[in-house]
């Protein structure tokens, strides 16, 4: 299958849209599944991003499709040990949830190169002072340099980021078929209070679109495409996890089931929609990040290496998955209706 071919999936008989929830730092997994979709010529024709799925959608849909892997590489600075093949896996777990521990406490002081700043950053006077706890302004610098717009915008794959509008409380998805998306819309995406400060676009002011459905499949399963296709939902926040013993795993516990609950009512709201129907053809798959014993508190923030590169991996193995299903035709593509498989 050639580059291109492959980018606008000429050869299928069947799309592939794909849904990345937000989660801040755990979307690495995200880059794991893509990663895998992308070595077996499964290139999306759409993709849906909040938050974090924003940015990583942004990421590939803005890169030439030989380039996509060593953009999001780029972005997530992955594990120099690991790319060695050193295993860090294996370190024993009472270090590693020291280590993990740790790297949260310093992201949430120091901030995150590339993404935001360090505590109390958009104080400073070179920001626009709207109150949040870091300054986002060097992620729009770090999506301009990354990514090409003039791609996003005109290349064959549509791409939706999704927010909410700060005052009024109701839903946006930035649409590159309908307006041209630039850093800030992917920016806004991203914004979540108090963390982060909301994003002027349009003469409107955005935060995160996780704050209303952390998996954005409403703008897939409202406007389903023609061709039968296959919806992949890649979720970062676990709905099922042990019962949690200290009050920052309680904390962490709570923040997955609100997220969580979200999806899974979102997916039975749209099978009920969709019972009986006869005009659609779409198989959703969700994939989650369900492999979280060895996260800590405060995981949204853990960005360091081999952390980064683990959730890599995790989200690799779970794309291989449904790449295997896919070659086996287990997924029933082509089913009329709306089948969860």
């Amino acid at each position: 299958m050639t580059t291109d071919m492959a980018e606008a999936g000429t050869e299928r008989d069947f799309g592939i849209v794909l849904v990345l929830s937000g989660g801040n730092a755990l979307g690495a997994f995200e880059a794991g599944v893509y990663e895998t979709l992308h070595e077996h010529g499964l290139e999306p024709d759409w993709i849906v991003g909040a938050s974090i799925g924003a940015i990583n959608g942004a990421l590939i849909v803005g890169s030439a499709p030989d380039r996509r892997i060593a953009t999001l590489r780029k972005f997530w600075r992955p594990s120099m040990l690991a790319l060695m093949g050193i295993d860090t896996s294996r370190m024993p777990s009472v270090f590693e949830n020291s280590r993990r521990t740790t790297a949260v406490a310093w992201t949430a002081a120091a901030g995150r190169s590339g993404i935001f700043g360090p505590l109390l950053s958009s104080l400073m006077p070179w920001t626009d002072d709207k109150p949040a706890i870091f300054e986002t302004n060097q992620l729009g610098a770090e999506l301009a340099r990354l990514i090409d717009f003039d791609r996003l915008n005109t290349g064959p794959c549509r791409f939706n980021a999704t927010a909410v509008d700060l005052e009024t409380g109701n839903d946006v998805v930035f649409d590159n078929q309908r307006e041209r998306i630039e850093p800030d819309h992917v920016r806004a995406s991203a914004a979540l209070p108090v963390a982060f400060p909301a994003v002027e676009v349009g003469g409107r002011w955005m935060v995160d679109g996780g704050l209303s459905a952390n998996l954005p499949l409403d703008p897939v399963l409202s406007h389903p495409p023609a061709r039968p296709t296959l919806c992949i939902a890649v979720d970062l926040l676990p709905l099922c996890q042990p019962l949690p013993t200290t009050l920052g795993e309680a904390a962490t516990r709570m923040q997955d089931l609100i997220f969580a609950a979200q999806s899974r009512r979102t997916i039975a709201r749209w099978q009920e929609a969709y019972a009986g129907r006869d005009d659609i053809q779409m198989s959703l798959v969700r994939v989650a990040y369900t492999e979280q014993d060895n996260e800590v508190a405060g995981k949204a923030l853990d960005f360091s290496a081999p952390t980064i590169e683990a959730r890599w991996a995790a989200g690799h193995t779970a794309g291989m998955h449904v790449v295997r299903r896919i070659k086996a035709g287990s997924l029933s593509i082509g089913t009329i209706g709306l089948n969860v498989v």
